[in-house]
């Protein structure tokens, strides 16, 4: 892709997200959100697969159907409250349609069906913008809403997130698909609080994004998109395959690892509104989740590959290791002794 064409769209999505997050009126989070859509397609088609220029529809099409119904709810909220500030949804009817809406541009159950689809026919770069920074503005609409919103909508939704989020990625070779059905199952865990602490829901997601690009960099890097060449990635960098293991394994929720904190936070926070049946439910259901990063863990640094295989071993990494990977990887394994700090900022 052109250099000043990829200038222009990276701009376009800092310029939608900065909108929706700072907007107070619903058109303007409507315009903020389609620019982030217009912007991220040519990303997703940039490489003129036919599964590329797939993943690209199949994404038009949903966030177009969500952004109408993020319309929809906010012109019927304003025509029975005469308000259109986002802060002063209270019509019912509003409130059910917007949930949907976010639900659908979020990925969460039941509205997860496209994101594996289009993560799969996206590079890792592409996918990495779509698992973190694409989230963002959804999920600052949710925050800024969560007052007004349903509780037992939301945990019936975060349940099924958490539940077909772990069981759907089971079955999975493709690395991209297995992060996609990770990233459903976070979802889950920073839907069922929202109602309740939302700030705890920004905290999971802040520390998501972090574990999420240490894994998905470190994965570009070695070029590694099926389970079969994670297996051969070890003798290309031992070092490298050491941070993929401890980032898979903070995003797993395993103290004593950053990802431990949110899930130790929000059970704690469900416990706090007498929600204990909630709170061991979405803990037994990580553990679907956690067998799957085990055994992405379990391909990357136990297994040794064969001497005899039948495509051709890269023995070095093409290009240096960034940067960015060792500062992602050390937060997503070193931030669990400073909960109380991360608390009192968010």
């Amino acid at each position: 892709m052109n250099p000043q064409a990829k200038l222009i769209f990276t701009v376009s999505l800092l310029l939608g997200t900065t909108i929706t997050i700072t907007s107070n009126h619903w058109i303007m989070a409507w315009t903020g959100l389609e620019i982030n859509t217009l912007a991220i397609l040519p990303l997703i088609s940039k490489s003129h697969h036919p599964r590329a220029v797939e993943a690209a529809t199949k994404y038009f099409l949903v966030q177009a159907t969500a952004s109408a119904l993020i319309l929809f709810s906010s012109m019927t909220n304003a025509w029975h409250t005469g308000q259109w500030d986002i802060a002063q949804l209270t019509h019912p009817t509003s409130c059910l349609i917007l949930t949907a809406a976010i639900a659908m541009k979020l990925g969460l159950v039941p509205f997860h069906f496209w994101f594996p689809e289009v993560l799969q026919g996206t590079s890792l770069t592409t996918g990495l913008i779509l698992s973190t920074a694409m989230k963002f503005p959804p999920i600052t609409l949710l925050f800024l809403t969560s007052h007004s919103l349903n509780p037992s909508m939301l945990t019936t939704m975060a349940i099924l997130s958490a539940a077909l989020g772990g069981w759907m990625g089971l079955n999975q070779t493709q690395i991209r698909k297995i992060l996609a059905f990770s990233s459903i199952s976070h979802l889950g865990w920073m839907a069922i609080i929202i109602c309740y602490n939302p700030k705890l829901t920004l905290l999971n997601f802040y520390l998501y994004t972090l574990m999420t690009t240490a894994v998905f960099l470190t994965l570009n890097t070695m070029k590694a998109v099926k389970l079969t060449t994670l297996m051969t990635t070890w003798s290309k960098s031992p070092s490298l395959n050491t941070a993929l293991l401890l980032a898979l394994l903070s995003l797993a929720g395993l103290p004593p690892l950053t990802g431990f904190m949110p899930k130790w936070l929000i059970l704690q926070e469900l416990t706090k509104q007498d929600m204990t049946p909630m709170a061991i439910l979405i803990s037994l259901l990580s553990l679907l989740s956690l067998f799957f990063y085990l055994r992405l863990v379990y391909c990357t640094a136990i297994t040794l590959p064969p001497h005899t295989t039948n495509h051709m071993k890269q023995w070095h990494i093409s290009k240096p290791t960034n940067v960015w990977i060792a500062i992602a990887t050390t937060l997503s394994v070193t931030l669990l002794p400073l909960s109380p700090t991360l608390l009192a900022l968010t």
